[in-house]
């Protein structure tokens, strides 16, 4: 029997749903194969990284592992390096050794996300902390406190103050929620730090806009703003990071901070496997027709931060969020049914119901259904939404009792990570590398 084969590339929010939506209905079919491949074998729950980086919860919390998610949609953890549109191909490589695995499709799902955009700024991609992974989250905690150990003995005033100044480029949702993190958990360790006083402690908001939080609009925006500065943050509006060399963050005032962290969250680009495909892009992202389809290619979907989607009200692309790539998951997989069963593609229609934003210290903003919220209501509307969002029971109740004990007790201040521990998982990984090279040159 030829079967109908379905890929979805991507292990995000738009991929994973798609898959999940497939599990129940084609891949039950005897002539159906649907895969999903992902370069991580869970999902990631990104709206509560910078929760990881802060220390409320643990990095375990927020992923799921995809293999316990999906029943009958086949799974394989691999690297994609590019994608044959004419012959239906899929090019990927799996684990450390490049060997080649091709994959062939009818219906082909791009979910591929994006990746941190520098801007080829100098010095920033070297030298720059970003907060997209499980990992990114992880270290910038393990180098928070690394440096409180450090900054504590260190008798020189001025390298001392440079030690304590953490800058975030960046005012969107993912920058405010970072330093609202960063500010609590320095500010929260420093009691048990009695060589370092609170007025050492520098945090700075660099923001290319008028006021943080733009798509929340104004009001919302200038509240965000005020809580953080009467917490001690400094707002640099109108501002752009230039560069950072040895140190010194240069922003577009002209002016240096001397900084020993840069956290970069200002920008993001679509997966470059997506940059290198014949189809027509808007802002960098695929452009897909109203039933989610790329035009040209039958049997091609993109969704997420791989497709520019227009809202079908205001014609303006839909922003790419977890809520969009939810409903654009499970769309796309009812397009797809819909053509294999013979049945009329439906068009996407979705409007963005509201956006939420933790900034810290127990505070946030929220517009839902045109209605704003601030302060502590819409802190726990933040954590009431995305509790019930979170997959899983069993994620759903570590996470809720993690907030209640951190409501209760304060902040576990131990660095699970090192420099030492990150020097040793490096040279591991040489060492693998270079015995899979050596291997694969024998082999070959």
């Amino acid at each position: 029997m030829k079967k109908t084969k379905v890929i979805i590339l991507g292990g995000g929010f738009g991929g994973v749903y798609a898959a999940l939506r497939l599990d129940k209905t084609l891949a039950r079919r005897a002539d159906v194969e649907v895969t999903l491949v992902s370069s991580n074998n869970f999902l990631l729950f990104t709206p509560m990284l910078h929760e990881v980086a802060s220390g409320d919860l643990n990095p375990s919390d927020i992923v799921n592992p995809i293999r316990r998610m999906l029943k009958r949609v086949q799974f394989v953890q691999a690297d994609v390096r590019s994608i044959d549109l004419a012959a239906k191909r899929v090019h990927c490589t799996r684990n450390l050794r490049p060997v080649p695995l091709d994959l062939d499709y009818d219906h082909l799902v791009l979910a591929l996300g994006s990746e941190t955009n520098f801007f080829g700024l100098q010095g920033v991609a070297e030298n720059a902390v970003t907060l997209k992974t499980l990992g990114d989250a992880a270290l910038l905690r393990a180098r928070v406190l690394g440096i409180l150990e450090m900054a504590s003995l260190e008798p020189d005033a001025d390298v001392r103050k440079q030690m304590l100044t953490f800058v975030v480029a960046g005012g969107g949702f993912a920058g405010v929620e970072t330093v609202g993190a960063i500010n609590d958990l320095v500010h929260e360790a420093l009691r048990y730090y009695p060589q370092l006083a609170p007025q050492e402690v520098r945090v700075v908001l660099v923001h290319p806009g008028d006021f943080v939080l733009p798509e929340l609009g104004e009001k919302l925006g200038r509240y965000a703003q005020q809580k953080l500065v009467e917490r001690g943050v400094e707002i640099r509006p109108r501002t752009k990071v230039t560069g950072y060399i040895d140190s010194l963050v240069t922003i577009s005032s002209g002016e240096a901070i001397p900084a020993a962290t840069l956290i970069w969250t200002a920008g993001v680009t679509p997966n470059p496997v997506i940059a290198r495909l014949p189809c027509k892009t808007e802002k960098g992202r695929i452009v897909v027709d109203e039933f989610l389809e790329v035009p040209g290619f039958a049997g091609l979907w993109a969704m997420g931060d791989c497709a520019a989607v227009p809202d079908a009200k205001t014609g303006v692309l839909q922003p790419p969020t977890a809520q969009h790539a939810l409903r654009q998951a499970r769309h796309t997989a009812k397009n797809i049914e819909a053509v294999l069963g013979g049945r009329q593609k439906r068009p996407f229609r979705f409007s963005t119901l509201g956006q939420l934003a933790s900034i810290g210290h127990r505070h946030g903003v929220a517009n839902i259904l045109g209605m704003n919220f601030s302060g502590f209501i819409a802190w726990l509307l933040w954590r009431s939404v995305y509790l019930l969002k979170l997959p899983r029971l069993a994620k759903k109740t570590r996470v809720a009792l993690s907030w209640l004990l951190e409501m209760i007790f304060s902040k576990d201040l131990e660095q699970m990570l090192t420099l030492r521990d990150v020097e040793l998982i490096s040279r591991i990984a040489t060492s693998v590398r270079s015995d899979v090279a050596e291997k694969s040159v024998r082999g070959g």
